[in-house]
């Protein structure tokens, strides 16, 4: 874990004008797991926001999770969560605890996890329960359920308890799901399941609105979220988006490969789908990828993503792991450039290990941008 005095970003400086002079800095600085803003007066000078020559005056603080006002209303930048690393190996309790405190810790948005049975992987929906009562900031995403997969007003609930447990900062990314295995392994037919996955969404919103269930009772608890807890989609078809239109609030996306005209393609699509749909409002736009960063990890992104790739040929899962590139700073960097510039809201880094040691490595990356 990071010391206290471990430094991972130097200031960050935004002047702030008034009828053309500079009236004030407000310089973002991180050390360690602490985050402030200093609003610097103009005298400083502040060529160098990390030294300042002593110079620099601090007019206020702000701590982090707070924003300065002159920040407000700026541009939303995209932000960037982070796949609990549940589909690698080596994920227990006392790794589990530390993610999620270093995550809510640093310079990221949300934390997330989702669902894989014929696998090694510890199940999504527990993780981002446990996520939910350690974490204090970060939205916790769901992503993806497989929503076929289960009963609607089971699913209701355990939504709703998790909005409850994270004091409502829960969301879920929806979806049919890839691997006829784990359909399989649960009995669930594969045949319908996009139709099923419809009926699902729509039920979810009409028990969390105060429907009742098949039993004439309500199915609690209430989610703190008015509505409930905002629902995206796993799709990438010109199908699938059109339904998601009807009921999306937006897509999570994901790049295999790490390619920014990947993602690009499915957000024009999804913007089509919304248009055709009479949608007014702007869909909330989602990508990510595997990333391993740190000691050997052009090895550790080739390996893992072979082990998870397995299932749907092992020739393939070859082909595709030794094409995968996001294993230094410097690449990730450029894929979150490239991403945003195509209109990303938030990049999911899906980690491909579990050692701890990468979230100061990645927090280095997003806090650098």
């Amino acid at each position: 874990m990071r010391g206290p005095t471990s430094a991972y970003l130097e200031g960050r400086r935004s002047d702030q004008t008034v009828a053309g002079s500079v009236m004030w800095s407000s310089t973002e600085m991180i050390f360690g797991n602490s985050r402030m803003y200093l609003r610097v007066a103009p005298e400083s000078d502040a060529a160098s926001d990390s030294a300042c020559n002593g110079r620099c005056r601090p007019v206020a603080t702000y701590a982090r999770g707070m924003v300065p006002p002159e920040q407000t209303q700026a541009k939303p930048r995209m932000t960037v969560g982070v796949a609990l690393p549940q589909m690698a190996t080596g994920l227990d309790r006392n790794r589990l605890m530390e993610w999620c405190r270093e995550v809510d810790s640093g310079p990221f948005s949300s934390i997330s996890a989702g669902e894989r049975v014929t696998f090694h992987n510890l199940d999504g929906f527990t993780l981002c329960s446990a996520a939910a009562a350690l974490t204090e900031r970060v939205r916790i995403l769901v992503n993806v359920a497989v929503l076929p997969w289960h009963a609607p007003a089971l699913v209701a609930k355990e939504l709703a308890s998790m909005d409850v447990v994270s004091g409502g900062r829960v969301e879920v990314a929806v979806g049919v799901g890839g691997r006829q295995q784990d359909y399989a392994a649960l009995g669930s037919p594969f045949a319908g399941r996009h139709k099923r996955l419809d009926e699902a969404v729509f039920e979810l919103k009409r028990l969390w609105a105060g429907g009742v269930a098949a039993d004439g009772e309500k199915v609690g608890p209430a989610p703190l979220q008015a509505g409930g807890p905002p629902i995206m989609a796993s799709a990438m078809g010109p199908k699938s988006l059109a339904r998601a239109a009807q009921w999306a609030v937006g897509v999570s996306g994901f790049t295999l490969l790490g390619d920014s005209r990947e993602a690009a393609r499915l957000f024009r699509a999804t913007e089509t789908a919304w248009s055709t749909a009479s949608r007014t409002d702007k869909p909330r736009l989602v990508t990510g990828s595997f990333v391993a960063l740190g000691a050997n990890a052009a090895e550790n992104l080739r390996d893992f993503a072979a082990t998870y790739l397995h299932v749907f040929s092992p020739d393939l899962a070859k082909s595709l792991s030794e094409a995968m590139t996001l294993n230094e700073p410097s690449r990730l960097v450029d894929l979150l450039d490239q991403v945003e510039a195509e209109g990303a809201d938030e990049f999911i880094v899906v980690p491909a290990t579990s050692d701890p040691a990468m979230i100061e490595q990645l927090a280095e990356v997003v806090a650098s941008r």
